[in-house]
């Protein structure tokens, strides 16, 4: 299974649009940084200006409860696009830009920004297509919190990751970079033990292995039928 991180690139070079190579008179709207592992891109409430792409690294979109509660949204990889609402109104940021390993992205200005989807269709598209899948991703997560107990979507979280991110070995598929238990707390709304004591017992039934660097799915069927 190909890695799905980077799909809506096939018909659009978007990296030659946000990282060009030739700024030439764009070089106010366009720029390059490297950010180091912990530290944050944007928070909530600073200013809602810019559109990034993810060059190199892994960044995480999150934001806080009332309570002060973290909520994780999306963990991204190489190839995605984050920020975007800024280009249909937002005027400050609602959630924050995390930084889980040394990250790269390019970004540009969300005028200019608005100004390139004029002259690339391909571009437009290729914007609709993030925004649609991540309003389709937000709907199926609401689902799941209304119909599905914590074990079903600690489970149908780690079968999205290996139909997103994973890489057939023989007949087991391995999604690498695996995320810390913690992190999968947050992105299904269980806790941290109700995550280690479902995957000691996954691991226990021989359906997975797994450590910090990497998930090991051994047999992908039958832990599609773990899913209530």
């Amino acid at each position: 299974m190909e890695d799905q991180a980077i799909w809506y690139l096939e018909n659009i070079d978007v990296t030659g649009i946000f990282c060009p190579k030739k700024l030439g008179d764009q070089v106010n709207d366009h720029t390059a940084k490297a950010y180091k592992k912990g530290e944050y891109i944007y928070m909530p409430d600073q200013s809602s200006d810019k559109v990034f792409f993810l060059t190199e690294g892994r960044v995480k979109i999150g934001t806080y409860s009332d309570t002060g509660k973290e909520i994780t949204k999306a963990i991204l990889g190489k190839g995605e696009v984050f920020g975007e609402l800024s280009l249909i109104g937002e005027g400050v940021r609602r959630d924050f830009a995390y930084v889980m390993e040394p990250t790269k992205v390019c970004m540009v200005n969300s005028s200019e920004m608005k100004s390139l989807l004029k002259d690339h269709n391909g571009l437009s598209m290729f914007i609709m297509k993030i925004m649609g899948s991540r309003v389709l991703e937000m709907e199926n997560r609401l689902e799941s919190l209304v119909f599905k107990d914590s074990r079903s979507r600690i489970v149908e979280y780690l079968v999205d990751s290996v139909n997103k991110r994973g890489q057939r070995v023989g007949y087991e598929w391995v999604v690498r970079k695996f995320i810390t238990h913690q992190e999968i707390a947050n992105l299904t709304a269980t806790s941290r033990q109700t995550v280690t004591t479902v995957l000691n017992e996954l691991r226990a039934s021989n359906l997975i292995t797994f450590n910090r660097k990497r998930l090991l799915v051994r047999d992908l069927e039958a832990l599609t039928k773990e899913i209530a």
